[in-house]
């Protein structure tokens, strides 16, 4: 059974899904809000000679994996070929569905990603806020985020997120989707923005480095990695 509740706020044209508050106690008997969906992220490093060799095993064997996994909801592979480095990020319906994936992605996961990673680091997050303008597509780019903050603060911090700094986001040409992930047991967590293009990406570093630097100060964030990648492929819905 799904321990939440999800909200789309519409008001105004606003295409943001917000965790709603539970009604009880869920997992450490603690209230407050959770994610809308459950993600799992994948970070491998390695030599870039062999990284399209990843990509098309991911895009094929593992794209049908995941499709074959109850409660699944999308995925994005993302990349940057310079240093070899390759993100990949699937969406679920809820913490359950994504943990009886796990032994099935962590058994096929090392073959898909031969000969290409080097290291591998899986992470679970909370999807906190998702707002999406445009269908991002192959060839855009994708700006991360990692940042650190007081488990206390993970409701601040989403809820600042949602009505600050999604807003400013949104003036930034070629935006196509904004979305916060927490881990609010360890207090980190991930903003990963999308734009439809790598031109778009590349001239917004400024106007976003201002509106990073307000909403860490106002959400008591840490802002402690900055990322930029390709966009191979990227879907993800909440319905």
């Amino acid at each position: 059974m799904r321990r939440f509740a999800t909200r789309a706020r519409l008001e105004a044209g606003d295409r943001t899904e917000v965790a709603e508050p539970v009604a009880g106690p869920v997992r450490g008997h603690r209230t407050g809000r959770r994610g809308f969906m459950f993600v799992r992220t994948v970070y491998a490093t390695g030599d870039p000679a062999g990284l399209d060799t990843a990509i098309r095993a991911l895009n094929s064997e593992g794209h049908d994996l995941l499709e074959e996994r109850p409660g699944y909801r999308g995925a994005g592979v993302f990349v940057d070929r310079d240093l070899g480095k390759l993100l990949t990020v699937s969406w679920w319906e809820s913490e359950e569905a994504r943990h009886n994936s796990d032994e099935v992605m962590r058994e096929r996961r090392p073959a898909l990603l031969e000969p290409f990673a080097g290291t591998v680091a899986v992470e679970n997050y909370e999807a906190a806020v998702f707002h999406t303008i445009q269908r991002p597509t192959a060839g855009g780019g994708l700006r991360i985020a990692r940042v650190e903050f007081d488990p206390a603060d993970t409701d601040l911090f989403a809820d600042t997120f949602h009505a600050s700094v999604v807003p400013r986001l949104e003036t930034l040409p070629g935006l196509a989707r904004a979305a916060l992930f927490v881990d609010r047991d360890r207090g980190r967590g991930l903003v990963g923005t999308l734009f439809t293009d790598r031109a778009c990406l590349a001239a917004s570093r400024a106007a976003h480095a201002a509106i990073r630097h307000e909403g860490a100060a106002k959400a008591h964030v840490a802002v402690v990695g900055l990322e930029e990648f390709e966009v191979v492929h990227a879907d993800a819905h909440a319905g």
